[in-house]
């Protein structure tokens, strides 16, 4: 708020009252370290979870590595690039601070725009009371008795949650608010808890008789309600609309009372329901949460990660078709996050079609807290969950079953960015695709990785349109010609390309690298130097060609060298080093291009993990780019250096 100069009162008031461990939690996971606390530097992006450390009693915060340091208006001024009054005038409000200026207009200004929304707080504070007054009265015994019996809620569950109960009126709740507490019509409309009569003359309340579950922010503060029938009415739920405090895709219910045990545990819970939280909260597994019947959007999903250090997720859903869509809804925000190795996501399936809440009430005798613990432990993965997902639609005795089968997994394999993963799941799918069998197992675990090599090859069209630098086609090509004219390194160029993962660019590499793979499939050459001839492979695939004249046109400098060439290739060990490096290069330029667009995209402000997350992968990709560099410095020259040439031609040093 520009122009508006802060009493010295208000600052100091402000000062006393926020911690700053408060302030940088909301972008730190931070853990104990002797007497301070530490965690990853939000500024500069290290991948270091110790460089950053903050002193709860200096209230100091400081980066051993990139050197920023201050307090906690400092931090908040850098983070969302606030000016200090705004940081200052946030503080105060979010801490029902009187704010006070050098001018008293300009304070009257500001409670201006900051009352309305406090206000609606009160009048969310005020509903709450009402509901959970009605619940202890002789209307709310049906809804008490709900929650202890068939529940099984104590009371001190009941009043941590604040559970209470709308009256069965139609203006029950209007008459309480706008009669006794005097309190704007407007204001409880935009708050979501009346509804104006299509007549146009007055109001009705949205939630009658009905058990109501408020729905807190982080700060404890009521934004929404969501209210459940007790009767047959529909729907069963009925959560608040959309207002200036409630906006679905930003909550998780449950989550003020998770995120201490969250970050304790470094694990979080996510269920589908507002009762199996609660369940699971009273039985004393607190880091569960619940989704707000939609998709997990960036936002919820950054809250999820911002408190486990280790990322680790687990979502805990119904068995049924609706529980399965909405477990679909929920991994859609965490899948690519998933695929490239950031987030351990698994995916808990109760026994019994059972949702948390009915499996933590059967059998009183059991302890069923330690149970539910158990399968919490023992829980898939999302990629085994998903495997197996994919194998149930299928009847592998069947060959055209099978097939799909092997289809839809080679496209799922294809997601996985991370080679090591990708090649632990591909055995993973030949063993279920196998049922057992040791014989098939082998075969099976070839052919997919066929198929994937096909998929990756020949599936993604826009790699022909592509523009490579012609380093990288002489780079593709020189790892090529060696393959096939220096049979004693074969088996060097396979490992090569193999420990690199490196997908050729170029069509007719790729055309090339598939027919050579096949033939090894087929059994018809092998990385083995001694094969029937030391010209068989080229042999054989200059025959092919022959026969092919377009293909020979697009392959006859790889199948035919002369003598510059030959020259250039004299130390095929370095030249597929320093190929490889260049390949590796390029690709890894080109993510850093794309991460520094979306880096570039994000709102830190509104964002600032997620710009953190961007700016440790910059950092970590420009690391490896400097070291690829390196390794490109053998150059052509220097190649060509270590030949001495002789009166009868060269040799190799």
């Amino acid at each position: 708020m520009a122009g508006i100069q802060l009493h010295q009162d208000t600052i100091d008031e402000v000062s006393q009252r926020v911690d700053i461990v408060d302030v940088v939690s909301e972008y730190v996971v931070l853990r104990k370290s002797g007497k301070n606390l530490r965690g990853a530097c939000p500024f500069h992006g290290g991948s270091n979870s110790s460089a950053f450390s903050v002193d709860p009693v200096k209230q100091l915060y400081h980066c051993f590595n990139c050197g920023v340091s201050g307090n906690a208006f400092k931090f908040l001024m850098e983070i969302g690039k606030q000016s200090f009054t705004d940081v200052v005038i946030d503080l105060a409000r979010k801490n029902s601070i009187s704010i006070r200026t050098l001018e008293p207009g300009k304070a009257q200004e500001i409670q201006r725009q900051l009352s309305h929304q406090e206000r609606l707080y009160e009048i969310m504070a005020q509903t709450t009371s009402f509901f959970q007054h009605a619940l202890h009265s002789p209307q709310g015994k049906e809804a008490l008795t709900y929650l202890i019996e068939k529940r099984q809620l104590s009371l001190e569950t009941i009043q941590k949650f604040q559970l209470g109960y709308a009256p069965p009126g139609w203006d029950t709740l209007h008459g309480y608010l706008v009669q006794q507490k005097r309190l704007p019509v407007t204001l409880i409309e935009q708050a979501g808890l009346i509804v104006p009569r299509k007549a146009g003359n007055g109001y009705y309340d949205r939630f009658r008789d009905r058990l109501m579950i408020p729905i807190c922010d982080t700060r404890d503060r009521v934004i929404g309600f969501g209210g459940r029938s007790l009767g047959d009415d529909q729907p069963k739920y009925l959560n608040s609309p959309e207002t200036e405090l409630f906006k679905k895709n930003t909550i998780l219910y449950g989550m003020n009372h998770a995120r201490d045990a969250i970050a304790k545990g470094d694990r979080a819970i996510v269920v589908e329901g507002y009762f199996d939280a609660i369940a699971l909260h009273q039985a004393g597994i607190k880091q569960a949460v619940a989704t707000m019947g939609v998709a997990l959007s960036e936002n919820q999903v950054r809250q999820l990660l911002r408190y486990s250090e280790s990322k680790r997720v687990v979502l805990n859903f119904d068995a049924d078709q609706a529980g399965l869509t909405a477990a679909e809804k929920a991994i859609a925000g965490f899948k690519d996050l998933v695929f490239n190795g950031t987030v351990q996501l698994r995916v808990l399936t109760m026994p019994d079609g059972k949702d948390a809440d009915e499996f933590l009430k059967q059998d009183s005798k059991q302890n069923n807290a330690d149970a539910y613990l158990e399968l919490l432990e023992a829980a898939p993965l999302y990629l085994d969950w998903q495997i197996d997902r994919t194998l149930e639609n299928y009847s592998l005795d069947q060959a055209d079953q099978f097939q799909k089968a092997s289809k839809a997994l080679t496209q799922f394999l294809n997601l996985l960015l991370d080679k090591d993963i990708r090649t632990h799941y591909i055995h993973i799918c030949a063993q279920k695709l196998s049922q057992g069998n040791a014989k098939l197992l082998l075969q099976l675990e070839q052919d997919l990785r066929r198929q994937l090599r096909r998929h990756r090859w020949y599936g993604h069209k826009k790699q022909s349109h592509i523009r490579y630098d012609s380093v990288i086609q002489l780079a593709e090509m020189q790892i090529l010609q060696i393959y096939l004219h220096f049979p004693e390194h074969r088996h060097m160029v396979w490992e090569a390309l193999r420990e690199a993962d490196i997908i050729f660019s170029f069509s007719n590499h790729r055309h090339l690298w598939q027919m050579i793979l096949e033939m090894l499939d087929l059994g018809e050459t092998s990385l083995v130097a001694e094969e029937p001839s030391s010209d068989h492979l080229i042999h054989h695939l200059q025959v092919t060609c022959a026969e092919l004249p377009e293909l020979a046109q697009q392959l006859h400098h790889l199948l035919w060298l002369d003598e510059n060439t030959k020259v250039a290739l004299l130390r095929p060990t370095m030249v597929v080093r320093a190929a490889v490096a260049k390949i590796q290069l390029a690709m890894s330029e080109k993510k850093f291009r794309y991460l520094y667009h979306l880096w570039e995209k994000t709102d830190l402000k509104t964002n600032p993990e997620l710009g953190h997350y961007y700016q440790t992968k910059i950092m970590s990709e420009k690391a490896y780019i400097n070291s690829l560099e390196k390794q490109v410095s053998v150059t052509f020259t220097d190649l060509l250096e270590t030949v001495t040439w002789e009166e009868d031609g060269y040799q190799e040093l």
